[in-house]
């Protein structure tokens, strides 16, 4: 009997407890789908934003013509290449807000990009989603309100609620590919993105799933939400007469975030789930950090203490010192305050190394995508890795005071390894309410 007690306990210790480097699970990025101010799929956004293309444009849609901010960054619609295309059955429209079918398409590209097609049941009990959006569909709840009060309950579409629930978009996906592994939606801001990408990889991790289809998706470009803004102040208002050059991270002129709209899915994968099926492999992601501010609705901790925070859990969980990052991704949206908080908490991550870091972020380019941006901006720096390209800050044209790092200005430079061994990146991703994440993104080894 003793004996039999025995080998159950040793069993159940290597089966569940293993703790040696061995039984680690590594987590990387197999598949991409970008839908975004620069265009759709997995290659011609990155082509564009490496040389310098910009999706900002001037807003002169009907609705917009009281609200002060003139410049929006538009996914654009059509059936050329590149061009966002709705691709379902017009019946579905229905039910699917704009975010959701964003969301859809952008699967669909990281899907094929990947090649990972599950047949077996257990091949789609391992594979999850983990969608989120920082924003519901406000004009479906300002339509639906307004019909409500003038033609009462019977007018209300039955579709009404699934169009606004935030977790659609990730079941959407489940249910079109029978994906029946974990299922999750992040609501949490311009952080979104991040968070969906980082609870993935904690999954994978873990050995809940072993490929997660995660991302973020927004379509906020709506007159009522775009008013909200605008009341905030926190929308550009300064370059109309060339709305290309409005928004502009780090620059002394920066007078506020350029709204954009778009999604981005990644297929990450456990390393050897990738490797037996001879996957092409984007980038590890080696570290996740998150925290929260404490101090305001809207606006950061000027002394950046959140942002530190984050980025030190994120070293910390990659198990990274700070002099083993070469490029930061920044949240940096064109905000005079939250510009201005990231660069000093960057400082205070990196210290002396922080003039060694390059920097970017590519919201000069696309806008600020709200829950989408931290999915964007993550392919994008995964893509950085791959080609081994850092993509520009564009708009960048003047710098003062505190603003004297590398923020690697209007042209992309290439990503040499000096004396590292390893490209490895940071990227960071703030929002509304204090909330903050940060994901070490790392090359292949």
């Amino acid at each position: 009997m003793k004996r039999f007690v025995h080998i159950k306990k040793t069993n159940f210790s290597f089966k569940r407890r293993c703790s040696s480097t061995s039984c680690q699970r590594r987590v990387v990025c197999t598949g991409i789908g970008i839908v975004s101010p620069l265009g759709c799929g997995s290659r011609l956004p990155w082509e564009k934003l490496v040389n310098g293309h910009i999706g900002v444009v001037f807003n002169d849609r009907p609705g917009f013509e009281s609200i002060p901010s003139k410049v929006a960054a538009f996914v654009p619609i059509g059936n050329s290449l590149g061009e966002f295309c709705v691709n379902v059955a017009k019946n579905d429209m229905k039910f699917l807000s704009q975010s959701m079918l964003y969301a859809l398409s952008a699967a669909d590209f990281a899907l094929e990009d990947s090649g990972w097609k599950p047949n077996t049941e257990q091949e789609k009990q391992r594979t999850g989603v983990a969608v989120g959006s920082g924003m519901v569909d406000l004009e479906a709840i300002a339509n639906t309100s307004k019909t409500f009060s003038e033609f009462g309950y019977k007018r209300v579409s039955p579709y009404f609620v699934p169009r606004i629930l935030i977790n659609l978009a990730a079941g959407h996906i489940s249910i079109k590919y029978g994906f029946q592994g974990p299922n999750h939606a992040v609501s949490t801001a311009c952080t979104t993105g991040a968070h969906s990408i980082g609870d993935s990889m904690r999954l994978i991790k873990n050995g809940d799933a072993d490929v997660m289809v995660c991302g973020g998706t927004d379509a906020a470009i709506v007159p009522v939400a775009v008013a909200g803004f605008s009341r905030a102040r926190a929308l550009s208002t300064a370059f109309f007469e060339n709305p290309s050059t409005s928004s502009r991270p780090f620059d002394s002129k920066r007078d506020g975030f350029v709204i954009g709209e778009g999604a981005a899915i990644l297929v990450l994968e456990e390393y050897q789930h990738a490797i037996k099926r001879n996957a092409k492999l984007y980038g590890e992601v080696i570290g996740y950090g998150m925290s929260g501010d404490g101090y305001h609705m809207t606006a950061p901790r000027e002394d950046g203490i959140g942002a530190y925070l984050c980025m030190k859990a994120a070293l910390r969980d990659a198990k990274l010192t700070p002099d083993q990052i070469q490029y930061v991704n920044a949240h940096a949206t064109s905000t005079p305050i939250g510009d201005a908080v990231e660069n000093r908490a960057i400082k205070k991550c990196f210290g002396k190394h922080a003039y060694s870091i390059k920097i970017s972020s590519f919201k000069g380019a696309i806008g600020h995508l709200l829950g989408a941006a931290g999915a964007v901006e993550t392919a994008f720096t995964l893509l950085a890795i791959y080609h081994k390209v850092i993509p520009p800050t564009m708009n960048l044209f003047s710098k003062d005071g505190e603003f004297d790092l590398n923020y690697v200005s209007n042209e992309a430079v290439p990503w040499s390894l000096g004396h590292a061994t390893r490209r490895i990146a940071l990227k960071n991703s703030f929002g509304f309410g204090g909330t903050n994440a940060s994901l070490c993104l790392g090359e292949i080894q």
